[in-house]
């Protein structure tokens, strides 16, 4: 099995193909970001896949605030088409974790690091962050840390 940029070439080869336009400008949108993520800082590198996730999870975090952005300001039309193409770039991500899944990975990764004040936020956001590993949004787990030093 090739990388996930492989993946993303290869559909949006078949895209462009089968004239999806949808799927051919999100894909091209989603490989100019990796690109440029991959030629960011001192020298040019190739991104490993979970850097590509990376990526990608913050494409499609855009896509949902500009989806909501639009929606408030009743640009039905536009608002759809935002979330036309974060639902394209979930399917190259890994499942976002439920609730109770987050609850629990945080706590564990609370109990192994010994903290238990809201002193110790940063360290521990740390802590819950790789226990998550990009299954689930920033925002989310900090909520969820938060509440549990509380």
């Amino acid at each position: 099995m090739g990388t996930l940029k492989d993946r993303l070439n290869d559909d949006l080869h078949a895209a462009m193909k089968g004239r999806d336009e949808l799927t051919t400008a999100t894909l091209r949108m989603a490989l100019a970001a990796v690109r440029t993520a991959e030629v960011a800082g001192t020298e040019a590198r190739e991104l490993r896949d979970d850097e590509v996730i990376g990526v990608l999870t913050k494409e499609a975090k855009k896509r949902r605030e500009a989806a909501t952005a639009f929606a408030d300001a009743g640009r039905a039309e536009a608002a759809a088409k935002e979330t036309a193409e974060g639902e394209i770039l979930d399917r190259y991500l890994p499942r976002q974790l439920t609730d109770a899944e987050i609850a629990e990975l945080v706590a564990g990764a609370l109990q192994a690091g010994g903290f238990t004040g809201k002193g110790q936020m940063g360290p521990a956001m740390k802590a819950a962050q790789a226990a998550v590993a990009g299954r689930a949004e920033g925002g989310r787990v900090a909520a969820e840390v938060r509440r549990q030093l509380g």
